[in-house]
């Protein structure tokens, strides 16, 4: 077996999307997933990008994938957002959501962000482990999260 961790690249976003609705499952939330694939691929790789993404691959399949984007925190400055990382649920426990945080976190220094935030929902343990083994983390229970839709 090979893991590899890989740039994300537009031929993968069919298979990004496929891993989404995964995860969207596993989160009890299927139905949340409202993004249009043209949306998705433009938003990445159009001429004005929001996101970038890593991938890993596993005996050249992509199992798992991290996507994130630039946070700015008037507080401690430019910040890399994880807004999802999610591996297969039969690739689980091989080491590519390792391989992929440990790029993110490359990814940090090489853009001399101050650090990386994400989100983990409180039933989620098997995450809340594996972030924990990470020095520094910090789970803050103190923020309540916030959202609002503007198109119908």
């Amino acid at each position: 077996m090979t893991i590899e961790i890989r740039r994300a690249e537009k031929n993968d976003c069919n298979r990004m999307m496929e891993l989404i609705q995964e995860l969207a499952l596993f989160e009890k939330a299927p139905e949340e997933v409202t993004v249009q694939f043209d949306h998705f691929v433009e938003s990445g790789f159009g001429s004005n990008p929001v996101w970038w993404a890593f991938v890993a691959e596993i005996n050249g399949k992509v199992e798992g994938f991290a996507l994130y984007y630039t946070r700015y925190s008037t507080w401690k400055g430019q910040r890399l957002y994880l807004e999802d990382l999610i591996v297969t649920e039969a690739c689980r426990g091989l080491g590519a959501g390792k391989k992929l945080f440990d790029r993110l976190l490359e990814e940090c220094r090489e853009k001399k962000f101050t650090g990386m935030v994400w989100q983990v929902l409180d039933w989620n343990e098997p995450a809340i482990a594996f972030y924990k083994k990470y020095n520094g983390v910090q789970l803050d229970n103190g923020w309540i999260n916030c959202s609002i839709n503007t198109s119908d």
